[in-house]
């Protein structure tokens, strides 16, 4: 080796080292983005947008913009249903799991009882001395005694989501669609580690999401409200008017998918249900007022009245599905935010949604949090302003209040621009489009998202991930994208492989400009 020069895993620490003192620096500078002289300020607008509005440009991108016009390709990407969507089909084929419905992913992922039961008397036997190791090479010999009557397991349906997820951001057309079901899966987040809803997220995106995100937000309120993801993650499935009948009584049963009826024995006590504010209380801080909009707790348990009786049958197997059970529904007169609720069944609840839907409240934090998506962290007062008087007029139309804001001068402005720091979804997917790569397996991506702090459809508190760069910028964050530029640039992503003829260094994807959007 000559004496100058630099072997490449020196180059690669040396790289790494100077990124990790530089993005944070770049983060913390101000939000408005170096502007070459020589650059043209059309071109720098229309890449603007393709990372505001979609997952960053791929190769050819900006050259098809400008052909077409930026306020045309706009326009389309907020008419999703108007954009051919051809190829993305071929990159999802491979992925059996995400067209199934609920029922067939429980009927043929989960793990049978017998096998759970099988897990749990082994750990008993091994006790609390066994290593962590031991207790998984247990499960794995039991589990292979299973296999034969499973389709595949539980984890495979949550790695073929995050493929899925990821191949979508890479590869579909409608990018602006892309980014708004994010938006609004991490709006309405569920957890997909908490019991079945691995098995429900899918069809929570699929059916209820997607077909919801650009419509009215009554309705798409009303269809989380309803789904059996968000009535198990937040457990309104369970809550029940404390004086509704007992868990052994008579009847209580076809809800709750339990077993037939079966007498309580003499002298045994009944199970009594409660009321479970869970969902009462995220329904009014994350969903729609936010937590200054003005409601109180006693707003939270009378909200919480409304929602008893919606519940699901057969949670844990077959088909789950909505149910409103009368019988355990909470059957007096509520008061929400002033005002009064007359006893009324499933109708309470409809009326409780659509009292948060219109509320002024749910105007602003909503528009407040996507012109925070698309603008800046701290997004301007007269945009916000701007945005929930569209809310309002429209009675909450989605596509009008988007389009407000990115049609507005502060979206295109100088100071917008650059202004986010990607989160680790937006980062390695914007890589991969960057680099013009072919993925052929997302499996390895989206573990990389996973190490960069972010395991898609697995944020457990209710609140979902932060889109501002205060969640993001850490060095163990930065050093984690600087490994990813390095790899893909090298063709060393499994799964990945590079477009040879447009060759991306990893200092370009590594580079603090490319960590921002």
């Amino acid at each position: 080796m000559r004496k100058n020069a630099i072997c490449p895993s020196r180059r690669a620490a040396a790289l790494a080292l100077s990124l990790v003192v530089a993005i944070p620096a770049a983060a913390l500078a101000s939000k408005k983005a170096p502007r070459p002289a020589t650059e043209d300020d059309a071109l720098i607008v229309i890449v603007h947008a393709l990372n505001r509005l979609g997952y960053g440009p791929r190769p050819g991108d900006v050259e098809r913009v400008r052909a077409i016009g930026l306020d045309e390709w706009i326009d389309e990407q907020l008419h999703p249903d108007r954009i051919p969507d051809p190829a993305l089909a071929a990159h999802l084929a491979s992925l059996r799991t995400i067209r199934l419905s609920t029922g067939d992913l429980l009927a043929h992922y989960e793990v049978p009882r017998e096998a759970k039961k099988e897990i749990q008397a082994r750990r008993a036997e091994l006790g609390d001395g066994a290593s962590e190791e031991q207790m998984r090479e247990a499960q794995r010999e039991l589990m292979q005694k299973y296999r034969d009557r499973m389709d595949g397991t539980p984890q495979e349906v949550v790695q073929e989501l995050q493929s899925a997820k990821i191949l979508r951001a890479v590869y579909s057309e409608r990018q602006l669609d892309e980014v708004m079901a994010d938006f609004w899966m991490n709006h309405f987040n569920v957890f997909a580690g908490k019991g079945p809803v691995k098995f429900m997220v899918g069809e929570y995106e699929r059916d209820v999401v997607r077909p919801h995100a650009w419509g009215k937000f009554e309705d798409l309120l009303r269809a989380t409200a309803e789904s059996p993801a968000m009535l198990f993650y937040l457990d309104n499935w369970l809550s029940a008017d404390p004086n509704a009948p007992s868990f052994n009584d008579r009847g209580a049963r076809s809800a709750f998918g339990r077993r037939p009826f079966v007498p309580r024995p003499a002298g045994e006590p009944a199970r009594k249900r409660g009321l479970n504010e869970n969902y009462a209380r995220e329904i009014m801080e994350l969903h729609t007022l936010g937590v200054d909009g003005g409601y109180t707790q006693k707003d939270v348990t009378e909200v919480a009245r409304c929602f008893t009786g919606w519940t699901m049958r057969n949670p844990r197997q077959s088909q789950p599905q909505f149910l409103f059970d009368e019988r355990i529904h909470d059957r007096g007169d509520k008061v929400v935010l002033g005002h009064r609720i007359r006893s009324g069944g499933k109708n309470e609840g409809d009326e409780v949604i659509h009292l948060l839907a219109t509320h002024p409240s749910t105007a602003r934090f909503l528009s407040y949090k996507l012109a925070r998506r698309f603008v800046a962290d701290e997004p301007p007062k007269a945009l916000v302003d701007r945005a929930a008087e569209t809310f309002r007029k429209t009675a909450g139309d989605i596509r009008a209040v988007v389009k407000t804001i990115v049609a507005s001068p502060e979206f295109a402005s100088p100071a917008a621009r650059a202004a986010k720091v990607k989160t680790p979804f937006e980062f390695v997917v914007s890589a991969a489009r960057a680099s013009g790569a072919e993925v052929d397996d997302a499996r390895a991506l989206a573990g990389r998202v996973a190490a960069m702090g972010m395991p898609l459809y697995l944020q457990q508190p209710p609140t979902g991930y932060k889109d501002t760069a205060d969640a993001w910028v850490s060095t163990s964050g930065l050093l984690a994208r600087l490994n990813l530029a390095l790899d893909l640039a090298a063709g060393k992503v499994r799964g990945v492989s590079a477009d040879p003829s447009r060759p991306v260094s990893a200092q370009t994807l590594g580079s603090p400009e490319f960590q921002r959007r």
